[in-house]
Parts: C-alpha cells; sequence; structure tokens
C-alpha cells in the first residue's frame, strides 16, 4: 500500500489550484469516444476516417488513439488498411465539375504508407466521369473504381430512357475501372465494365434493346421503377472476391446489388459472352428487389436503401456469405435499420441458380440484426455492418458517429461515439447532437499481419477531458481525487459516494500516460501530492502527457550517467526534474540520494538492476473497470 504524506496537502493543494477547471461537473457516463464493452468484444484496432477531416485514426477497444494517417483531402468517401499499415483512402476534390457532384462523390483515390507519406495518387474526375464513394483493392494490388458517367439525354433517350423519366436531363450510369499504377501519380486502366453496355427496356419497340423485361434478369432495365434523377442507380459501395473472381455493386436507387464477373476481358465486359461464367459483363446475380426486372411484387422487396455490400472473407464465420446495411428507408411498416447476412446460392463453379419466372433467392437472410424496437434504430444513409474474425459484427450508425459491435445473439459488447464535429475534438460530457458523420468502419484483430512490426503504443484518447486528474469529475483536482483513486484502484474502504467512471475511468487514472492503469500510476499521483512544491511543474508531463520510463531522468529517451547528474542537480542544486517519477530508481516511492547511487550502481554493474513497472493489474478496457490484484500491488 502507497504511503499517503498528507502533511503536504495543503501545500500541494496550492500549486495544483493552478489547473483546477471552471468547467461544471459531467455526468458519470461518457457520451462522447469509448462508451463502454465486456469481455464478449473482440480485441483489435479500428478505423475510422470522418466525414469532413483530413485524418484518419486507428484506436484501440479503449478509444486510445494507436495511429494516424493525415492527408490533404477529406473522405471521398471510403477507406481501407492494407498491408504494413498502408492506408487505401478515397479523396474528394474539390474542383469536381458541378455536373456530376451527388451524395459520395469523391475523385481520386490515395494509397498512404504508415507516416502519411503518399505512394500513389490517381484522379479519376472529369466533366464525363466521376469516381464516387468507394474502391476495392484487388490481390494484384491494381485498384477498382466505382465512377459515374455522364450520359446526355440525347444518348439515354436512344437506349430506350422514356424522356418523362429524364428530370435533369442527364443520365449518370454506373460503371467500373481497374487501374494498375504506372507513377506516382498515374495509371493504367486495363479492365473495365459498364451498365450502359447492358441495358433493356420496354418503352421503345423500334430500338433493338427492346424486350420482355422478366425475361432477361441478366439485364438492366433502363426505366425502373421510381428512378427519376440522373444519379438513377447510386452506386454505394463495391467489393471483390479473390475465390470467385467477381465484383458486388451495391445500387441505393433501386434497392438490390449486382454481382457481376471480372474474369471477362475489356471487350468480353461489353458483350453477353466470355469469362469464366459465359455470360461476358452480364449480370451474373442480382438481389433485394426483384421488381427491377419485372418479377415479384412490393412484398418481395428485401432492401430499402442499402449500402456496404461486402463478402465476409475466408476464415471468418459465415465466409463467403455477404453483408449488406439496410438502411430501410421507404419500408412499407416504419423505417428501420438493420444489418444482414444472406448466403447467396453461387455453386461450386461460380454461378447462380434462377428457376424460369421466379426470383433470386434467398428469401430472407441467414442472420440479421436490428434493434429490440426496430425503430430505435435507424441510419437513413450511409454506414456498415462488418464481420469479425469472432463472429460478432461490428455495425457503423454514420449519420450518428456511432459505433456498435454485437454477438450473433445481438447483445451489444462494445460502443464508441465518433467525438469530431468539424474535425474538432468534443470534450468529455458535452453530446455531439450532429455533424460526426461516418462513412463506414473496419477493425483487425491484435496481432493481424497488416500490422506486424509497427508502434501500437497507445496514446490519448481523440476527445478531450475536463481535468487529466480529475477522477471525481467535479471539475478540480483535489484531495477528493487522490482519495477517489486510492478506494477504487486498491479497494480500501467502503468508498465516499464519489462517482469513478467506469468508462472513461482509465484516462481520469493513467497519469504517468503508459497505456496503463496500474501500480505506477499509484506512485505517480502520490508523488505529485508529496512533491516540493517549489520544484513541481504546474502540470508534470509524466502525469498528462510522456511516457513513463524509469531511470531517464534527463528526458532524452535513454538511461545513462546524464540521469544521475539530472538526479543529483535536482536533489541539491534546484535542478529541473520534470517527471519525478523516473527518478525513483530503487521503486521505494520517495526520491533521495539513495536513487542516484542505485542508479549508478545499475548503470557500472554493482547493484542491481532498474525495476520494471510493476506488472498490469489496471484498467480492463473490455469492461471499462478497474481491477487491480493485491498479488501484483504494493
Amino acid at each position: 500500500m502507497m504511503r499517503i504524506h498528507f502533511f503536504r496537502t495543503l501545500s500541494v493543494c496550492l500549486v495544483l489550484v493552478s489547473i483546477s477547471i471552471s468547467a461544471a461537473s459531467w455526468a458519470a457516463d461518457p457520451v462522447i469516444g469509448w462508451l463502454g464493452g465486456t469481455s464478449a468484444s473482440m480485441e483489435g484496432y479500428t478505423l475510422a476516417a470522418p466525414f469532413g477531416h483530413e485524418v484518419t485514426y486507428l484506436i484501440d477497444n479503449a478509444g486510445r488513439t494507436i495511429h494516424t494517417w493525415q492527408s490533404d483531402y477529406a473522405p471521398g468517401a471510403s477507406v481501407y488498411l492494407l498491408d504494413g499499415g498502408r492506408l487505401l483512402r478515397c479523396g474528394k476534390v474539390l474542383s469536381t465539375p458541378q455536373d456530376m457532384n451527388a451524395g459520395g462523390w469523391g475523385g481520386l483515390f490515395q494509397v498512404l504508407d504508415w507516416n502519411s507519406t503518399v505512394l500513389w495518387e490517381y484522379q479519376y474526375s472529369s466533366l464525363t466521369v466521376q469516381q464516387h464513394h468507394d474502391v476495392a483493392m484487388l490481390p494484384s494490388g491494381n485498384v477498382l473504381i466505382l465512377a459515374w458517367e455522364m450520359k446526355s439525354s440525347a444518348e439515354a433517350i436512344a437506349q430506350g430512357r422514356d424522356p418523362a423519366l429524364l428530370s435533369a436531363n442527364q443520365l449518370w450510369p454506373e460503371h467500373v475501372v481497374e487501374v494498375a499504377q504506372t507513377g506516382p501519380n498515374s495509371g493504367e486502366i486495363v479492365w473495365e465494365w459498364h451498365a450502359w453496355d447492358h441495358l433493356i427496356q420496354d418503352f421503345d419497340p423500334a430500338l433493338p434493346n427492346f424486350g420482355v423485361v422478366a425475361d432477361h434478369p441478366e439485364l438492366i432495365n433502363i426505366n425502373p421503377l421510381a428512378s427519376l434523377g440522373a444519379d438513377w442507380l447510386h452506386g454505394n459501395s463495391i467489393d471483390y472476391s479473390a475465390e470467385l473472381d467477381q465484383v458486388v455493386i451495391s445500387l441505393r436507387a433501386i434497392h438490390e446489388f449486382w454481382v457481376i464477373d471480372h474474369s471477362t476481358t475489356s471487350s468480353e465486359s461489353a458483350g453477353h459472352d466470355g469469362g469464366a461464367q459465359g455470360k461476358g459483363g452480364d449480370l451474373l446475380y442480382r438481389w433485394g428487389n426483384p421488381q427491377n426486372y419485372d418479377r415479384g411484387t412490393s412484398a418481395d422487396q428485401q432492401l430499402f436503401g442499402q449500402h456496404c455490400v461486402e463478402w465476409i472473407p475466408a476464415g471468418f464465420p459465415g465466409e463467403g456469405n455477404l453483408t449488406i446495411f439496410n438502411n430501410g428507408v421507404g419500408r412499407p411498416v416504419p423505417d428501420f435499420s438493420e444489418v444482414l447476412e444472406i448466403e447467396t446460392p453461387v455453386d461450386a463453379t461460380g454461378g447462380y441458380e434462377l428457376s424460369l419466372g421466379s426470383v433470386y433467392g434467398p428469401a430472407g437472410p441467414l442472420w440479421s440484426y436490428s434493434d429490440p424496437e426496430p425503430t430505435n434504430f435507424l441510419a437513413t444513409f450511409i454506414s456498415s455492418g462488418r464481420r469479425l474474425e469472432n463472429g460478432n459484427t461490428l455495425i457503423c450508425n454514420g449519420p450518428t458517429g456511432l459505433l456498435f459491435e454485437v454477438t450473433p445473439a445481438g447483445e451489444t459488447v462494445w460502443s464508441y461515439e465518433v467525438p469530431l464535429l468539424g474535425g474538432v475534438p468534443g470534450t468529455q460530457g458535452t453530446p455531439i447532437p450532429a455533424g460526426n458523420l461516418l462513412f463506414r468502419t473496419q477493425r483487425f484483430a491484435l496481432g493481424h499481419s497488416y500490422l506486424a512490426g509497427l508502434d501500437l503504443t497507445p496514446g490519448a484518447p481523440i476527445e478531450t477531458y475536463p481535468a487529466p486528474a480529475d477522477p471525481d469529475g467535479d471539475g478540480d483536482v483535489d484531495l477528493d481525487d487522490f482519495i477517489c483513486f486510492e478506494e477504487h484502484f486498491t479497494g480500501a474502504g467502503t468508498g465516499t459516494g464519489l462517482p469513478l467512471f467506469a468508462n472513461a475511468g482509465g484516462y481520469y487514472f493513467d497519469f504517468d500516460a503508459d497505456g496503463d492503469v496500474d501500480c505506477e500510476d499509484a506512485e505517480a499521483l502520490e508523488l505529485i501530492w508529496t512533491a516540493d512544491p517549489a520544484s513541481l511543474p504546474e502540470v508534470p508531463p509524466c502525469v498528462v502527457g510522456a511516457n513513463f520510463f524509469r531511470g531517464d531522468s534527463s528526458d532524452d529517451g535513454q538511461v545513462n550517467i546524464a540521469d544521475a547528474v539530472t538526479i543529483l542537480q535536482f536533489l541539491f542544486s534546484n535542478g529541473v526534474l520534470n517527471c519525478q517519477l523516473s527518478g525513483d530508481i530503487n521503486d521505494d516511492e520517495t526520491l533521495d540520494i539513495a536513487d542516484a547511487i542505485a542508479l549508478l550502481q545499475a548503470l557500472f554493474g554493482s547493484g542491481n538492476p532498474i525495476p520494471e513497472p510493476t506488472g498490469s493489474c489496471g484498467v480492463d478496457p473490455t469492461v471499462g473497470a478497474l481491477d487491480c490484484s493485491s498479488s501484483l500491488c504494493p
């Protein structure tokens, strides 16, 4: 048990008054950042690129910043982690032609290394084409770009578009291009697919693509129901399956997704023959709204403004199935959102079975998540739901910036609120009412190969806190905080009725900022309260910023003779010692001449090694509570 030198309390209080804050105390439950979790959550690192912000974040399960990447562009809109800590990131080009800047517009993608150096930047934005929403990296390193292409009203009418459905006097059909890098700012299109090559219509019998829509589910009706604008399809996600060599595209405006064959050549993809499935660029499979191919009724519609259609990766529970964030906008019943997992009717050859006159299956999802009170969960746009390695699903409620993880049984086991408004970190205790949008999120398990060999030391959370050593949340750093810490950390006493912020407490109690709440923090806090007020910095760096490194008294990143000199100067010549805990070489909780002697003996081999920090017995990020073992703590 640490010794408490109460006789210095009043003198130190005079020093610490200078860092008290005027903000009102806030409720015990955090409202932004990490909101809590349980041991059923999958530990790992979560990737997030908030809208309107040039920074991409990697955080741990306790909401601490692991790494950031800086770009010159706001996201436009997806971002992916790659091997070696590289980042594939869509960017929003501000000079985008105004004729093609609907929701999700971007214009380029970048590949950044771990240090944010741009390895490749490729712009796909002009008066006639525009990257938007999403891209997909192939195993070859090539990138698939989802894009619009401009078609005039004359071109649209020549393909059978009903002029009454040309309210914008133009159409932007979807197309996909595969780009291979040729330089840091250049690339070569090596494959492409265009929806425009696979149209059917039953409006103008004089045109060559006239036909019975219901007889050709492999083709795209240019006059789908209720699709009036130029962005008549509104693709919003693209994904690639290496196992199938197929591509899936989500189309929000017509409430379905398509699967196409990537094994074709570009010329084959423009026709109806060729490729592994022998169908050229025609649709291999579609699901969500069979009314688009004049089969079924509104009762058969499964999707309503969906986003983020992706294959579950190999090795994950449900591998090969598709996950979908079904936003649920425009349901015949009150709108609500859900995450779906469907098992497609794919056969061993990569083909999809469809009986004559029937609709593509399945008739419903294999698994789904919605709130027990469905209308409590509604994300009207953006958003994602992605399967994790442990079988849980990580969900992003994009409009509110809320991330949460659910088990297969639907239990929420982790949650996090994006703590940014316009790129500016919020303060814990102050809700962010709107504006912290997030397109999607991803999580990578501890030990993931993409992060091997990289510095993953936890830093501070993104959000700020009213006071760095204010665990009772009253807005002042005072004796009550010391009592609160001691009682909750050691389990001593019956408590004072002061609140412990179970989830945010880890940030308040990590006084030495080493990423763990442990016995070293107890020592650090005691030194704050027992240090000589004349030499105590207003806010000791070891308390709120720097990592604690026992022995490095000179704060130069090394333990050497200079540290012994620093200790002696501090003790006898009014020298500066920024972090007094770093000078407690013999770990007796007192800074004195014995520490200088112990350091010299350790350096020259005649004494004991410098003690390592006591084993971790601190905050458990899966439950958000302090758990200290008496066998580890003095």
